[in-house]
């Protein structure tokens, strides 16, 4: 048999960069010429670490508070769509209030203000004479000690002690050389902030070549994807990748993806072995997504705003499938370095644009609500939830309790030492969450929930012994937690997850640590709340809102086709019944489930006037 002929090709190729970037400085970048032995010239370009440093504390700061225009497109785009359901309307008008405060650069968009992650790739003649990562890393400390961002980060002491490390540092910083294939060199980034929410909803499958046909792989994907939940925020931007070199790369890859960082990929593959976007499968996926009636959170069709998959080469004994998401504080930006100076990907630092006006956001936000008076006794609190099914929207009113991981691990370690349950998760509710800092005159940081499932092995035993009767969090429940509501009388009420500065602005009247002051954002808070959003999600029986694919929540909306709460939440025909075998693709480009990136977004009168305050990254 002949040798094949030598092919080479990157395993990503990516095409234009058509990124807009704002320039953030000109300082600390110069370039030099060299003559070669030739006689020809070549350019260096020089960066300075405190441009690196600079850069990253930009960019951290930027992506904790604004979001991409297309984005917010698609956002808005739930809002328009008359075949939306009043849930998916209510959660992405939350999402736009929340992005309009986040956007004053004082209350970060989430709580969880992420692992720092920076991928850099530096071409030929890009000197700095320095620890590249070291700049980098002081940059995210700059940002998060200097900004109203949250330390989550936890240095291990041995195998089984670890402490937090105040500044959020270590970031993961991947830097990579790159061929100089352009006129000059050039240094570029893809900067990102990593919540535990959707960093939690990165998987991988070891396959085989079965899957490799249409019927199996979408049999494959509508089990795998359902099974993502709530608890990483939706509506999502869902990456699924098929092989890979390594299943590290194929995890990767999912990242990248997710971050649509690979959406200038080929749409076709070649004997080179590249990786490729399959545009047809990824509208299949979507259109799977909608069909499960899971929606935004409660019910209804927007599960993911788009979907990206993407075909890698694979060793003929592995088939890796990885699936990554990224979360409603879609969290990311390009940047560079040139010789002209120190770009950042310009994300839309006036997001009111996309509001809908005054009317259409009254009605979305309407509707019945039930008011709970959280200063009541425990007992009398549960009385009036018991005489709501599941899926009733809420307004909490009163005291709740603030406690999550590690200060579970610590009252469950009271427990099993003979002690009772503190008075304090008797007598209130319980909020998972975590708060960022606070800022200077406010009444807390960001405060949103966290990820109910962490704690799903403490609700029997904490029940049992009294506590933790009425939970309240983000995301879906295990059938643990059910069985322990029915068995004590407990609910389990989910808040909107994503709107974290909103419902510090709005709903958040007072904080106090009252237990575990050493565990920083870990502790113990007791905190006054207002209004604050909720749907019952497991009631006193052990009903779930969650465990079939034709539950909604019904949010009415005066003046639109509201949906009767019995109706089942809308979806379409799932791709997997009548599948038809892959149209040839005609590689012309991107199917899109979202709206083109330069497309304008409408102004429209009578927007709803959202409270910000500006601040400068220093402050």
């Amino acid at each position: 048999m002949a040798d094949a002929d030598f092919l080479y090709s990157d395993l990503l190729p990516t095409g234009p960069d058509e990124t807009p970037y704002r320039l953030v400085t000109t300082e600390g970048v110069s370039t030099s010429e060299v003559v070669l032995p030739d006689g020809s010239t070549r350019t260096f370009l020089h960066v300075e670490p405190e441009a690196l440093r600079r850069l990253t504390a930009e960019a951290m700061h930027d992506i904790s508070h604004y979001l991409r225009p297309a984005h917010l497109a698609q956002l808005r785009k739930i809002i328009d769509d008359p075949e939306a359901s009043g849930n998916d309307r209510f959660v992405a008008l939350d999402l736009l209030k929340n992005v309009n405060i986040s956007a004053g650069g004082v209350l970060p968009m989430c709580q969880d203000t992420g692992t720092a992650i920076v991928m850099g790739k530096k071409s030929e003649g890009v000197l700095t004479g320095a620890d590249d990562a070291e700049a980098i890393s002081r940059g995210v400390h700059d940002a998060y000690t200097q900004l109203n961002l949250r330390y989550s980060q936890l240095a291990p002491l041995t195998t089984y002690e670890e402490k937090n490390t105040g500044t959020n540092l270590p970031a993961q910083i991947e830097l990579y050389s790159a061929p100089g294939t352009k006129p000059t060199p050039e240094y570029s980034f893809l900067f990102m902030a990593k919540g535990g929410g959707s960093a939690n909803k990165s998987f991988l499958y070891q396959e085989t070549k079965a899957i490799l046909n249409p019927t199996r792989l979408l049999e494959f994907l509508d089990e795998k994807i359902k099974s993502l939940g709530t608890a990483a925020c939706p509506p999502y931007h869902l990456a699924v990748v098929i092989g890979g070199t390594s299943a590290e790369f194929a995890l990767k890859t999912a990242k990248y993806a997710s971050a649509h960082y690979l959406d200038e990929l080929p749409t076709e593959g070649s004997m080179s072995a590249h990786g490729f976007r399959d545009v047809e499968l990824e509208q299949q996926v979507f259109e799977l997504t909608q069909s499960f009636g899971i929606g935004a959170q409660f019910g209804g069709q927007y599960f993911c705003h788009d979907v990206r998959v993407v075909r890698l080469p694979r060793h003929g004994a592995s088939c890796p499938v990885a699936i990554a998401v990224s979360c409603s504080a879609d969290r990311q930006a390009r940047a560079k370095i040139t010789p002209e100076g120190v770009f950042l990907e310009q994300l839309e630092t006036d997001p009111a644009q996309y509001m809908p006006d005054a009317g259409t956001a009254d009605d979305i936000s309407g509707g019945e609500v039930v008011q709970v008076d959280l200063t009541r006794p425990m007992d009398e609190i549960r009385a009036q939830l018991s005489q709501y099914p599941v899926k009733t929207r809420l307004s909490l009113t009163g005291p709740l309790v603030v406690a999550r991981d590690i200060a579970h691990a610590k009252i469950a370690e009271r427990l099993e030492a003979g002690e009772p349950m503190p008075q304090y998760l008797k007598d209130h509710p319980v909020y998972y969450a975590g708060p960022a800092k606070t800022p200077q005159g406010m009444a807390s940081g960001s405060f949103g929930p966290t990820t109910a499932g962490r704690m799903d092995s403490y609700v029997r035993r904490f029940q049992e012994a009294g506590g933790s009767l009425v939970m309240l969090a983000k995301g879906n429940r295990s059938k643990q937690v059910t069985e322990a509501c029915d068995a004590y009388g407990g609910f389990y009420l989910g808040s909107i997850g994503g709107p974290a500065a909103r419902l510090a602005q709005d709903c958040i009247r007072s904080q106090e640590v009252i237990e575990y002051p050493e565990l920083g954002m870990e502790a113990v808070w007791r905190i006054e709340v207002e209004d604050f959003p909720a749907f019952i999600v497991v009631d006193d029986n052990g009903n779930d809102c969650f465990p079939g694919p034709s539950w909604t929540v019904t949010v009415p909306v005066p003046g639109r086709r509201a949906r009767a709460a019995e109706e089942p939440a809308p979806s379409r025909p799932s791709p997997l019944r009548g599948l038809p075998p892959p149209a040839e693709r005609d590689g012309r480009g991107v199917v899109r489930a979202e709206p083109a990136r330069d497309r304008p977004a409408q102004r429209v009168g009578g927007r709803v006037a959202v409270r910000t305050a500006r601040a400068s990254v220093g402050s």
